[in-house]
């Protein structure tokens, strides 16, 4: 065999993966290739593998002579939109997608390299976890993974891909990155199985119920997009990096706008002067952003507050609201945790941020107190307080007591506040207001209940609405809703090259 056959021979060996009776059981589970799924991430034609020769060096408890090149990862680099993205795919065909000595190698030399470019990383997960042959190498191989990760933090976009079974120390990866995708029906995230499980408690579970899709889009909150089959994963992941830019020292690109800010009339409906009347702050959401374009992140979880990308002009904006449609908009233990985690980023990505406010607090309850509510909320105080992007925050209605602190008021930080006229910023609700100030009046009236509902309307009329706290600059603006969109363009813009210092320190401490 001369060196150019040696040649064509080891790279078709390395393109085959498993093989085609490994290729067909993939196929039977409904799961696209490693390589077929590379190809749906990159711009056609523009991915380049790397290490694809790789083999594992494991010799132990039947591993000699089972060779696989590639040893069951096929990482790279590409482009996505035309701009540099590195990936890694696991392939299931070959030693289940395993992870020994060199399969976490290989990982890590793109971990590396996205780092050392200012590239955006996509992992593709769909492994039977650590290689238990390379015992303490293969867990040797994951904290070096988890380190990079949490080295990437901040620094350049992380997404992860949930395509198979990602099981035990190995959820830990998509763990700590940005953004964890999951399909439904073959994407499954646990530490345990359903066969651990039921010999240790006794209960019975199923890999959906314990970590599947919808488990942890909905109820976990670990998940942060639910898909139905994986190149709509796909569709989404390039759409998403559509939004972000590829390193925190760069700008997040920039679409084209050449239309014009017209009024939004509609506006001026669509939020009921009715405190207790819910409407869909995504109507909201939608009126003010580019072609009315919103990728909503999480939106199957604490869907009581709302978070999610969009434009504006063209730039990309991260948005947060409150959700009146669903617990009335309060916030909770869940809602917090997703509201502080997605401000994080944006701060770390230099996205400029717009809240829209419509709550009417924290949500009551013994079981939110004894779960860590303070513990929880604080994180969104935190997460405000702590950016330096542009920050511009519109009251829609409700904002009492303190969750119209956390969500940006003037006081945390917000750079531009402004209010719709149906706004009503108070400490409290009129009726608890008025039963604690106008306790002994109401008492003492010939007829309390009479005095008790003229007492409220006072109250009401002199309180609730946004011109005192535009009398004190609390409220920058009172504006038409009509004006939204042409209010928040002209702010981002005034906004533009805000710069903000902090006092020096290694790093704060998140209430976590």
């Amino acid at each position: 065999m001369n060196k150019w056959e040696l040649f064509l021979e080891k790279t078709a060996r390395a393109a085959a993966g498993g093989g085609e009776e490994a290729i067909r059981r993939q196929r039977e589970k409904g799961k696209l290739t490693a390589r077929e799924r590379l190809e749906l991430l990159f711009d056609p034609g523009s991915f380049r593998e790397l290490d694809a020769l790789v083999e594992h060096r494991a010799t132990d408890f039947g591993m000699a002579g089972r060779q696989a090149p590639g040893d069951g990862v096929v990482v790279g680099f590409g482009q996505v939109e035309g701009r540099r993205v590195y990936a890694f795919s696991q392939d299931f065909t070959v030693l289940g997608g395993t992870l020994g000595e060199m399969h976490a190698k290989k990982i890590q030399k793109v971990q590396e390299l996205a780092l050392k470019t200012g590239s955006p990383l996509v992992g593709i997960q769909d492994s039977g976890g650590a290689r238990i042959q390379e015992g303490v190498d293969a867990l040797h191989g994951f904290a070096g993974i988890f380190r990079l990760n949490t080295l990437a933090s901040g620094v350049i976009p992380q997404i992860s891909m949930i395509l198979g079974p990602c099981a035990g120390g190995a959820v830990y990866s998509p763990a700590l990155t940005d953004f964890i995708v999951m399909v439904e029906g073959i994407g499954h995230m646990f530490i345990t199985g359903p066969d651990v499980i039921r010999a240790v408690t006794g209960e019975e579970t199923s890999f959906e119920e314990l970590g599947g899709a919808r488990t942890h889009n909905q109820k976990s909150g670990v998940a942060h997009f639910y898909c139905a089959d994986e190149r709509n994963a796909f569709q989404l992941v390039r759409k998403l990096l559509g939004y972000l830019p590829s390193n925190n020292l760069t700008s997040p690109p920039r679409r084209p706008w050449e239309g014009t800010v017209e009024l939004e009339e509609d506006l001026r409906r669509l939020v009921p002067e009715e405190a207790h009347k819910p409407y869909d702050v995504r109507e909201i959401i939608r009126r003010f952003l580019d072609d009315g374009d919103f990728l909503e992140v999480q939106a199957y979880y604490a869907p009581n507050a709302v978070v999610g990308f969009g434009r504006l002009l063209g730039e990309t904006v991260g948005v947060v609201a409150n959700q009146p449609r669903v617990l009335a908009g309060t916030l909770d233990i869940d809602a917090s945790d997703k509201i502080a985690r997605f401000v994080r980023f944006c701060d770390a990505f230099s996205i400029p941020l717009i809240t829209l406010v419509d709550t009417p607090g924290y949500l009551p309850g013994r079981d939110q107190e004894t779960g860590g509510i303070i513990r929880h909320g604080a994180k969104v105080l935190y997460a405000y307080a702590e950016a330096t992007v542009p920050k511009i925050s519109v009251v829609l209605r409700k904002a009492y007591g303190g969750a119209y602190i956390a969500m940006c008021s003037k006081g945390l930080g917000a750079d531009l506040a402004l209010a719709w006229p149906t706004a009503e910023i108070a400490v409290m609700g009129a009726d608890g207001a008025a039963n604690i100030i106008f306790r002994q009046a109401i008492a003492q009236a010939p007829d309390p209940q009479k005095e008790r509902e003229r007492l409220i309307a006072e109250y009401r009329e002199k309180l609730y609405n946004p011109y005192v706290a535009a009398s004190r600059g609390y409220i920058d603006a009172v504006i038409d809703p009509a004006e939204t969109r042409r209010w928040l363009a002209e702010g981002l813009w005034a906004l533009r090259e805000k710069a903000e210092d902090r006092p020096a320190k290694k790093h704060g401490n998140i209430p976590l």
